[in-house]
Order: C-alpha cells, then sequence, then structure tokens
C-alpha cells in the first residue's frame, strides 16, 4: 500500500501563484496550451468560470496517495476496500492543472468511491510542457509504444499489476488537453482501456504541430481520421466554448462511430442547465458513442465542484455520466 499523502501541486499551485483559470487570461494560448515561445495572434485562452478556495479533494470514503516511479508522478484514490475486482480509470489533467487540483475540480473521487472504481492521475511535468499540457498535438506523443502515451500505458499497467483491477474494465477520461489525450490513448491503446471519455477536447489526427492544434481548436481543419474506431466515447462539451469550440465534440463523435450508426436525441434539464444526450447505436442498438452538448457552458467540468479550476457547479454531472457509461462498456477480462 503506498504512503497516504496528497498529491503534491507543481508550480500554478505554489504560495502566491495566480490560480489557472486567470492565468488562462493573461496568456498567449500558444504559451497557455503548448508552452512555445509567444507567437502573434488575437485568439485567447477564455477564463473558466472563477472558483471558489480551493482545497484537497475529499471522498466520502477510500485513500488518496502520491507516489512517483520512473514513468513519472501520480496520485492514486482507492475506493474503501471490497471483495470485488476494483475498475480502473486513468483521469488526465488540463493544462495548468495538477492531479490533486483536477480531483477536487471533477469531484471524480466522490464518484468512484460510490461506483467501486481506482482513479490515477498522473501529472505532466514543467519538463515536459512548460504549461503542464499533454502534448497531445504532435506526433512523437500520438502513437502506440512512443512518448507520453507508452509513459501513460506503463503507469496505467503499472497500478493494474499493483492492485485487485479488473483488467476488462479499465478506462481512460481527461479534460481540455487531457481530454485530446485521452482520445490518442483510447485509439493507441484498446486493448488496455474499454472505453474512453471526453471533456471539452479534440479527436486524434486532427493536430500535427502547434499551428494545426490552434486551428483546430478553433473548429478549423481536416476531421478525424476516417475510419471509425470504434473505441466506446463518452464526450461533454460546452455548446459556449471559446477556449476548444464545440465542433470538436461531433468530431469525436464521428472518429468514434462512423456514420453507420441509428442516433437519437433528447433534450435533459439537470443542474440547472439544459444539454442535449445524443446516443450513437450499432444496429443491435448498443450504444457505441454518447455526446453531451452543454447548453450555454463554457470551458470547464460540467457538474463539478469549484474547490478545483476548470469547473462549472452546473450542469449534468459529467463524472458520474462518464462512470455509468464506462460500467456499460467493460471487456472480457484475462486471466491476471
Amino acid at each position: 500500500m503506498l504512503e497516504a499523502s496528497h498529491l503534491i501541486a507543481e508550480k500554478v499551485e505554489q504560495a502566491g501563484s495566480p490560480a489557472p483559470h486567470a492565468m488562462a487570461a493573461s496568456l498567449n494560448p500558444f504559451t497557455f496550451w503548448f508552452g512555445l515561445p509567444d507567437m502573434a495572434s488575437s485568439w485567447f485562452v477564455s477564463p473558466a468560470p472563477a472558483p471558489l478556495p480551493r482545497s484537497a479533494p475529499a471522498a466520502n470514503a477510500g485513500s488518496f496517495t502520491r507516489d512517483a516511479c520512473t514513468e513519472g508522478a501520480y496520485a492514486l484514490f482507492l475506493p474503501p476496500r471490497s471483495k470485488k475486482p476494483l475498475s480502473l480509470l486513468l483521469m488526465l489533467h488540463g493544462c495548468s492543472q495538477s492531479g490533486e487540483d483536477f480531483a477536487a475540480g471533477t469531484a471524480m473521487n466522490e464518484a468512484a468511491a460510490k461506483a467501486g472504481f481506482a482513479v490515477l492521475y498522473p501529472a505532466q511535468s514543467a519538463r515536459a510542457n512548460a504549461s503542464l499540457c499533454w502534448n497531445w498535438f504532435q506526433p512523437s506523443h500520438q502513437q502506440r509504444g512512443k512518448g507520453e502515451p507508452a509513459m501513460l500505458a506503463a503507469m496505467t499497467q503499472r497500478v493494474i499489476d499493483a492492485h485487485a483491477i479488473d483488467r476488462g474494465r479499465v478506462f481512460v477520461a481527461g479534460l481540455s488537453a487531457g481530454g485530446a489525450m485521452a482520445a490518442v490513448m483510447g485509439e493507441a491503446y484498446p486493448d488496455m482501456f474499454a472505453a474512453v471519455g471526453v471533456h471539452s477536447g479534440l479527436a486524434t489526427q486532427v493536430a500535427c504541430d502547434a499551428g494545426t492544434a490552434m486551428a483546430a481548436m478553433r473548429g478549423v481543419g481536416p476531421p478525424a481520421g476516417a475510419a471509425p474506431t470504434g473505441v466506446p466515447t463518452i464526450v461533454f462539451h460546452g455548446d459556449a466554448d471559446d477556449t476548444v469550440h464545440p465542433s470538436n465534440g461531433a468530431r469525436l463523435m464521428a472518429a468514434c462511430a462512423g456514420n453507420n450508426v441509428v442516433i437519437d436525441h433528447r433534450r435533459i434539464e439537470e443542474g440547472g442547465r439544459d444539454s442535449t444526450r445524443t446516443r450513437y447505436r450499432s444496429e443491435d442498438g448498443g450504444v457505441i458513442a454518447e455526446h453531451w452538448s452543454v447548453h450555454g457552458a463554457r470551458h470547464a467540468w460540467s457538474g463539478g465542484s469549484c474547490t478545483g479550476s476548470f469547473a462549472d457547479e452546473r450542469g449534468p454531472a459529467a463524472s458520474a455520466k462518464m462512470l455509468r457509461f464506462f460500467t456499460e462498456h467493460s471487456r472480457p477480462s484475462k486471466a491476471r
């Protein structure tokens, strides 16, 4: 068992540092999203709704611990002990966030404690990206066995081996740049991840450098890969998001499900916001993909907690909805 403590926040969490949402408003997007030198652009990252003072993530039960391994630093939430093998969710934070901040803003630990999920929060290092973004837009970090995908897969495997994890119930989700990297992980490692959750992110193969990434964030550029991945995917995206254009949600659906699907729409009011939920079903009626367009929401985790950054307390609870979707898309487990 890992020694209990909270994940130490890096850089933006230091005393006296501005909050991530404030930093987003003051930096050129090339600097904030990609950790690159300032480049000419009139388009700036929009700040998230101003959060209340942040505190450490609190789960109703279970333990939240930190550790470091050859792959890097991470935090791990383990729910209360159970006789059944645990599900595992790899959660990838957005730019300027830490694992602790991301856990607080999404309230994922609380939802996971109820659903029987362990949650792994890797921490991007400032050496890899000055803004703590996952490098989803670089070809060297978009393939199986290379760069950050290889590191994240190895870290996930480490946790699977160390704990009673059901290998058929391992999932990945993320926010913004973390959501884009979650899509990469689902496509690169379909034998490891049974389903993917993307909040305010982008599909794979829509960018190959910082310039094309910025275009994709505006909703400009080529569609995702031609052949649908078939990896079950749930997407949340605010239709008032002016950081990552909402059209990227539709791109993710096309990348996952393709066109040979049955689509049904439903208007839902939950958490003080209206949403349109679109489900993409195969011929046998199974849900391949699910898209929540949250009306009036900006670039923030829907139904989250303002104890963390980039979180909107209004709207459907994305954490609970993702966990529900994941439990519906398990793979047959392989023997340990």
